[in-house]
């Protein structure tokens, strides 16, 4: 199992704000708040990876489309809740790179949408449930 991912931003304060706000629509808790680093882990002890934030060491620009990391998924317990994540997305002025939709050709039931944090990182909300 997939035990903690850590991602390099370039602005750790603005990051912070971003994903205080976001992370709990993600099902994710503040886990640990330092000067040099910040994390986030499941919620009510569920299991899962922990999220860490690092200030970036060298310049350069994030991009899905380059080697590296393409884009982090996050399951939730309904559509209203991809919707929920949506709004929070578009009232932070987010980069949506698709809104909440069926994506029937991952497999039945995925309703996801797509959006850029403001490091570019690729996030995804998903939920697999029939409603």
């Amino acid at each position: 199992m997939l035990g903690h991912l850590g991602i390099n931003v370039t602005d750790l304060d603005r990051a912070k704000t971003y994903y205080d706000h976001m992370m709990p629509l993600l099902g994710y808790e503040p886990y640990l708040s330092a000067d040099d680093q910040f994390a986030y882990r499941p919620a009510n002890r569920q299991r899962g990876p922990a999220l860490f934030f690092y200030p970036a060491l060298e310049v350069g620009q994030v991009s899905r489309h380059r080697p590296g990391l393409q884009h982090l998924a996050f399951v939730v317990d309904s559509r209203q809740a991809v919707h929920t994540v949506h709004d929070a997305v578009r009232a932070l002025d987010g980069g949506v790179v698709h809104a909440p939709q069926l994506f029937p050709q991952y497999r039945p039931h995925y309703y996801a949408t797509f959006w850029l944090d403001p490091e570019g990182v690729m996030l995804e909300v998903l939920c697999l449930r029939p409603e």
